[in-house]
C-alpha cells in the first residue's frame, strides 16, 4: 500500500515542484554597502539571462523573476553577490568593499594594468573630462589634461587639425607627432587634404567624441618602446566605449551652441586712417611741402575724390566676412548591454559646426558598433567597428590669398565697399576680386570616408595560457573638389576652372600573440606576452584639372572645353616586428619589474639596415605595501618608479634611401626622366634613449594625491635633412647626423577637499617644464659645425631646434623717426642699415617649454560646476606678415590693410613711438625681433553649469538620469606681450599666419539615460 502511495504522489509532488520554480514572481529589497548606506546603481542581473535592472537614488530595487533562479548584484568596488530565489519575495544585500576591483585598471598598450603595476609613466584623461570641449576632433580635449604635453590649435576651421608634441621636440627634419591608436589600430592622425593651400582636415575629426570611454597618453620609453619607432614620439590611446552585461540602456546627447573668436580680431585701419597716413607718406617722402598739400593731392585722384563725394563711407570687411554667432550642434544616441555570453555597444551621430568665416564649417555623420561573444566557454570574439562620412567646406587659408574671405579683412581696401546701394554684392574690377560673390558661387570641398575596425579571437588553451590574433584595418577614402565661377574672380578669365582629387588609404595591422600567466606563489607571479605584427599601408592618388566650362553651374571634369591636368600615384609602406614582454610582481604587489624587447623593421630603410632593437626596463616599489607603512596613516599610496629605454623613429618619406629616377617632367610634350631623389644606402633608424624617474604619493585617504617626476631623452642618429652642393643637383640628402637632448619635470597634484553626500569639491593641476638642446650636428670637410640657418632661424648645437635667430630691433629713433638696429645684436650703437646688423639668437623657438592644466569641480546635490584652464609659455611667436600688414611702408597702407596700431607712430621731433615714419615706398623683408613676442597664455578652456534632477522625479517619467548644462569654451585669454594682437595659439613651429584663430563656444546641452 505504502508503496502504491508513493507511485501517485511522486509526480503529482514533483509536478508541484516544476510549478514552483517556474512560476514568475515579483522580488524587492534594498542593497547597502558594509556601512550601512544605500547603494544607487548596483546592476541586478538574473544569472543567464537579459533580465535585470538597477537600484534607486536610496538602494531599492523590484524585479520579476522565477523561482530557484540566481540574482547577481555588482558594483564598482563592490565585491559581487549571488542570491538564489526562494520563496521569500524580499531579498535585501550587503556588499562588501573589494579593494582589488577599486583599483583603476589602463590600458597601457597591447596590456592593461593595474595603477599600482604601471612602472612608465602614464595619464588617462577619462569621457567626463574628454566631454567639457566642443569640438570636431576629440585630440583638443587633452589640452591641459595631460602633463608634459604642448597642444596647439592650428586654425579655428572646423575639422582642422592640432598641432601636439609630446616632451618636447625629438627630431629636426623628421616628425615628431605622437602616434595615435584607436581599440589597438594604429591610425592616421595628420591631415588628410591634398592641398595644404586649403588649410587642414585632421583624420581623428572622424571620430565621434561621444563614443570615446576615455585616452591614454604614453610618455615615457617603458610604455611606448613596446611600439617600437611608431612610438618614439608618444602614444595616444583611445578606448571606445563597449557594452556590460545587464539590460539595454539608452543614452542621448545632444548640445547645440554658438561661436565666436576666442580672442578680439586684429584692428584693422580704417579707410579715414589710411587717407592720413598716405598723405603724411607723401610729405615724409618730400613729394609735398605740406601733409594739407598731399591730402588735396589724394582728393583729386579718383578713388579718394568718389570717398569723399560719397560721404566718406568706410568698407568693413573684417565685419562681412565674419559669421557672427556661427552655429554648432552635436547629437548622439547609444545603446548597450548584454548578457552572459555576449555585450554589446552601438551608437549614431551627427555633428554640424559652422565657422567663423562666412562660407566654412564641418559636417559629420558617425555610426559605431562594438560587441563581444563567447563562442565557447573558452573562446571569445569580438568586434570593434565605427564608420564616419564628413563634409568640410573649406578656403584658401594660410598664406596671403587675396579670394580668401579670411584674408579680405587684411588685404582689401576699405574705399571698396563690399555691397551697392541695393544691397547686392559689389562686382568691382581689379586684381582683388570681392570675395562675398566667390564663397556664394565658387566651390571647395573636403568629403572625408572612414572605417576603422578591429577584430580579435582570443582562446583560452588553460586558464593561465592563452592565444590571440588581431587584425585591424583603417580605410579611408578623401574627395576634394575645387571650383571657379565663369563669371567673377579668377575663373573669369578662363570661362571657370576646377579640379578634383581622390584618394584611397588602408592600413592593416595583424597581430598573433600569446599571453601566459606564472603564479609560483601568492608572493611570486609572472606575466609574459609575445606578439607578432605586421603591419602595411597602401595609398593611391588620383587627380585632375580643367577649364572652359559652355556654360555657368556646371563644375565636374567631364564639362571642361580645356583639360590642363591630370596626375596619378601610388605608394605603399610595411613595417614588421616581434615584441616579448613580461612583468613580475613580488610579494603582494610590493615590486615590480617590467622588460620589454622589440624587433622591428620598416620598408623606409634598405635592407641591411632594415631591422631595429628597441627596449625598455621599467621598476616600480610600491612603498605604501610595506609592512613599516602600516602605523603611517597620513600615506595611504606612495610609489616610486623608473624605467630606461630606448626607442625609434623611422618618420621620414618613402624611399629616401633610394636614388631614383622621375618622370613627372616632360620636354615639348613628351616624357623624360630626371633624377628626384639622391638616396642613402646607409640611411637608418634614428635612435631615442629615455631615462624616467617619478614618485607618485596619496595622503590622508586621497585627499592629497598626486606626482614627480623627472625625464631625459637623448636622441642620436638623427635623420637629418643634410644640405648639399647645388653642383650635386639637389638641396639636400637625409643622412642620420646629429644629436640632441628633451628633459624636464612633470607634476600632477590632486586635492579632494570636500567629500560628502551632498557636497563634493576637488581641484588640481599639472605643471610641466621641457629643455631642448642640440648637442651634436655633422661637420664639413674642414671639420666646421654645418649649421642650417633660414631668415629667422638657425639650428646650432647648444641651443634649441629651430631657435630664433635674427638682427635685434632697438626702437624708433626719436629725432629721425627711422627704426634701428644693433650692430652687435646684442645692445650698444645702432644702425639704420638693416644689413649692418649682426643677427643673434632671440632664445627658445615656438614649441612652449612650459605648459600647465588646471581644473575645478564642485558639486552641491543635483547642481553642479566644473571648470579647466591651460598655460603655455617660455616660447616666442613671430608675426608672419608683417611687411604687408604691420610695417609703415606703402604695402600696409596703399597696397593693403594694415593693423590700426599702425597709427602708433613716430611724426616729428621727440616722439617715442612703436613704429617708425610712415613712407610711400614698399619695403623688402626684413626679419628681426620686433616681430618676435613672448608666446606665454593662458585660456579658460572650459566653464560648464548644470543641473541633475532627482532621480525620484526622473524615475517617474520612465528615466534614469536627466542632466542639463550650459557650458562655455576658450571664454578667457590672457595673453602676456601687449604688443602681440594676433591669438596667441598658433602651430607649434611658431610663425602666426592669416588662419582664423580658435573659438569661444557657448553651448546648451542635455543627456538623457534610460
Amino acid at each position: 500500500m505504502n508503496l502504491k502511495l508513493k507511485a501517485m504522489l511522486t509526480p503529482i509532488l514533483v509536478l508541484l515542484m516544476s510549478f514552483s520554480f517556474g512560476q514568475e514572481k515579483t522580488i524587492t529589497g534594498n542593497v547597502v554597502d558594509q556601512s550601512g548606506l544605500p547603494l544607487p546603481g548596483v546592476s541586478v542581473v538574473v544569472v543567464g539571462t537579459t533580465n535585470g535592472t538597477q537600484t534607486d537614488f536610496d538602494g531599492n530595487y523590484t524585479i520579476s523573476v522565477n523561482t530557484g533562479q540566481v540574482l547577481r548584484f555588482s558594483y564598482v568596488g563592490q565585491k559581487t553577490v549571488e542570491k538564489t530565489v526562494s520563496e521569500s519575495t524580499v531579498i535585501n544585500v550587503v556588499l562588501l568593499e573589494d579593494a582589488e576591483s577599486l583599483e583603476e585598471v589602463i590600458v597601457t598598450g597591447y596590456t592593461s594594468q593595474k595603477r599600482s603595476d604601471i612602472t612608465g609613466s602614464v595619464v588617462k584623461v577619462d569621457s567626463k573630462k574628454l566631454g567639457q570641449i566642443t569640438s570636431a576632433s576629440v585630440d583638443q580635449a587633452l589640452q591641459g589634461n595631460v602633463s608634459g604635453l604642448a597642444i596647439s590649435t592650428t586654425s579655428g576651421t572646423p575639422g582642422s587639425i592640432s598641432d601636439i608634441r609630446i616632451r618636447g621636440i625629438s627630431s629636426i627634419t623628421a616628425g615628431s607627432s605622437p602616434l595615435y591608436v584607436v581599440d589597438g589600430v594604429p591610425v592616421n592622425s595628420g591631415s588628410v587634404t591634398s592641398d595644404d593651400a586649403y588649410g587642414s582636415l585632421s583624420a581623428l575629426s572622424g571620430l565621434d567624441n561621444n563614443n570615446i570611454e576615455s585616452i591614454t597618453v604614453l610618455k615615457d620609453a617603458a610604455s611606448t618602446a613596446q611600439y617600437g619607432a611608431r612610438g618614439s614620439n608618444g602614444v595616444v590611446l583611445i578606448t571606445t566605449k563597449s557594452g556590460k552585461a545587464g539590460e539595454t540602456k539608452f543614452q542621448i546627447n545632444s548640445i547645440y551652441g554658438f561661436q565666436n573668436n576666442a580672442v578680439k580680431d586684429v584692428e584693422m585701419l580704417t579707410a579715414a586712417n589710411r587717407f592720413e597716413l598716405q598723405a603724411e607718406a607723401y610729405y615724409n617722402d618730400g613729394y609735398f611741402s605740406s601733409e594739407q598739400e598731399a591730402q588735396d593731392y589724394l582728393l583729386s585722384t579718383d578713388d579718394w575724390a568718389e570717398w569723399d563725394a560719397n560721404g566718406r563711407p568706410e568698407g568693413n570687411w573684417g565685419d562681412v566676412t565674419y559669421n557672427k554667432d556661427a552655429p554648432i550642434q552635436q547629437h548622439s544616441i547609444s545603446a548597450s548591454g548584454g548578457s552572459e555570453g555576449h555585450t554589446f555597444f552601438g551608437s549614431l551621430g551627427y555633428l554640424n559646426q559652422e565657422g567663423t568665416t562666412i562660407g566654412t564649417g564641418y559636417e559629420r555623420l558617425s555610426a559605431s558598433l562594438n560587441f563581444t561573444k563567447d563562442l565557447t566557454p573558452r573562446l571569445k570574439f569580438s568586434s570593434n567597428n565605427s564608420g564616419t562620412y564628413s563634409t568640410q567646406e573649406a578656403f584658401l587659408e594660410g598664406s596671403a590669398y587675396f579670394s580668401s574671405p579670411r584674408t579680405a579683412r587684411f588685404f582689401m581696401s576699405p574705399l571698396e565697399l563690399p555691397y551697392n546701394d541695393d544691397g547686392s554684392i559689389n562686382e568691382f574690377s581689379g586684381s582683388l576680386p570681392n570675395p562675398l560673390y566667390l564663397v556664394e558661387n565658387d566651390i571647395t570641398e573636403n568629403r572625408f570616408t572612414r572605417i576603422v575596425t578591429n577584430n580579435s579571437l582570443n582562446y583560452k588553451i588553460t586558464d593561465h595560457l592563452s592565444y590571440g590574433t588581431v587584425l585591424n584595418v583603417d580605410f579611408q577614402l578623401y574627395n576634394f573638389r575645387n571650383y571657379s565661377n565663369t563669371e567673377y574672380g579668377y575663373g573669369a578669365a578662363t570661362s571657370g576652372d576646377a579640379t578634383q582629387y581622390d584618394r584611397t588609404n588602408a592600413y592593416y595591422v595583424i597581430q598573433n600573440y600569446i599571453d601566459y600567466n606564472l603564479e609560483l606563489s601568492e608572493d611570486h607571479v609572472f606575466d609574459f606576452k609575445i606578439l607578432q605584427e605586421y603591419q602595411a599601408n597602401r595609398y593611391y592618388f588620383l587627380g585632375g584639372s580643367g577649364e572652359s566650362f559652355a556654360d555657368s553651374g556646371l563644375y565636374n571634369l567631364i564639362s571642361v572645353g580645356t583639360p590642363t591636368s591630370i596626375t596619378s600615384s601610388t605608394s605603399d609602406w610595411y613595417v614588421g616586428a616581434y615584441l616579448a614582454m613580461a612583468k613580475y610582481s613580488a610579494f603582494g604587489g610590493k615590486y615590480i619589474l617590467d622588460l620589454s624587447y622589440r624587433r622591428e623593421g620598416s620598408s623606409l630603410f634598405q635592407e641591411d639596415n632594415r631591422w631595429g632593437d628597441f627596449w625598455s626596463v621599467g621598476s616600480a616599489w610600491n612603498i605604501s605595501k610595506e609592512d613599516f607603512m602600516d602605523n603611517v596613516t597620513v600615506v595611504n599610496n606612495l610609489k616610486l618608479r623608473a624605467s630606461y629605454g630606448v626607442t625609434g623613429n623611422s618618420d621620414i618619406d618613402e624611399n629616401q634611401y633610394q636614388s631614383l629616377i622621375g618622370y613627372t617632367s616632360n620636354y615639348s610634350g613628351s616624357g623624360v626622366a630626371q633624377w628626384s631623389n639622391y638616396g642613402n644606402d646607409e640611411l637608418s633608424w634614428e635612435i631615442s634613449k629615455t631615462l624616467d624617474i617619478a614618485v607618485e604619493f596619496g595622503l590622508f585617504q586621497n585627499i592629497v594625491s598626486g606626482s614627480f617626476g623627472y625625464f631625459n631623452r637623448k636622441s642620436s642618429d638623427l635623420l637629418y635633412d643634410v644640405p648639399l652642393s647645388f653642383t650635386t643637383g639637389f638641396s639636400s640628402q637625409t643622412q642620420n647626423l646629429g644629436a640632441l637632448t628633451n628633459k624636464g619635470f612633470e607634476v600632477d597634484l590632486n586635492f579632494n577637499i570636500i567629500n560628502t553626500e551632498d557636497v563634493q569639491f576637488s581641484m588640481g593641476g599639472n605643471l610641466s617644464t621641457v629643455k631642448n638642446r642640440v648637442t651634436e650636428l655633422p661637420t664639413d670637410t674642414n671639420g666646421a659645425e654645418r649649421t642650417l640657418t633660414t631668415t629667422r632661424t638657425r639650428i646650432e648645437t647648444g641651443h634649441t631646434v629651430t631657435e630664433w635667430y635674427m638682427p635685434t630691433w632697438a626702437g624708433v629713433n626719436s629725432d629721425t623717426g627711422n627704426e634701428e638696429w644693433y650692430i652687435n645684436g646684442v645692445d650698444g650703437e645702432t644702425t639704420t642699415d638693416y644689413n649692418s646688423a649682426a643677427s643673434v639668437f632671440q632664445g627658445e623657438n615656438g614649441v612652449p617649454t612650459i605648459t600647465a592644466g588646471l581644473n575645478l569641480n564642485f558639486r552641491y546635490k543635483g547642481v553642479y560646476l566644473n571648470a579647466s584652464g591651460y598655460y603655455s609659455g617660455g616660447n616666442k611667436v613671430y608675426e608672419g606678415w608683417h611687411l604687408y600688414l604691420n610695417e609703415t611702408n606703402a604695402y600696409s597702407t596703399f597696397a593693403y590693410n594694415g593693423y590700426a596700431s599702425l597709427m602708433d607712430r613716430w611724426q616729428e621731433v621727440g616722439d617715442e613711438a612703436r613704429n617708425g615714419k610712415v613712407t610711400s615706398s614698399y619695403s623688402s623683408w626684413q626679419s628681426h625681433s620686433k616681430y618676435l613676442h613672448e608666446g606665454d597664455f593662458f585660456r579658460l578652456r572650459s566653464l560648464t553649469f548644470g543641473y541633475d534632477l532627482p532621480l525620484v522625479a526622473v524615475e517617474k517619467i520612465g528615466m534614469k538620469k536627466i542632466d542639463i548644462f550650459v557650458r562655455g569654451n576658450n571664454l578667457y585669454t590672457w595673453v602676456k606681450d601687449d604688443y602681440l594682437e594676433q591669438d596667441p595659439e598658433v602651430d607649434l613651429d611658431g610663425v602666426l599666419g592669416l588662419e582664423t584663430p580658435p573659438t569661444r563656444t557657448i553651448s546648451l546641452g542635455v543627456n538623457l539615460n534610460f
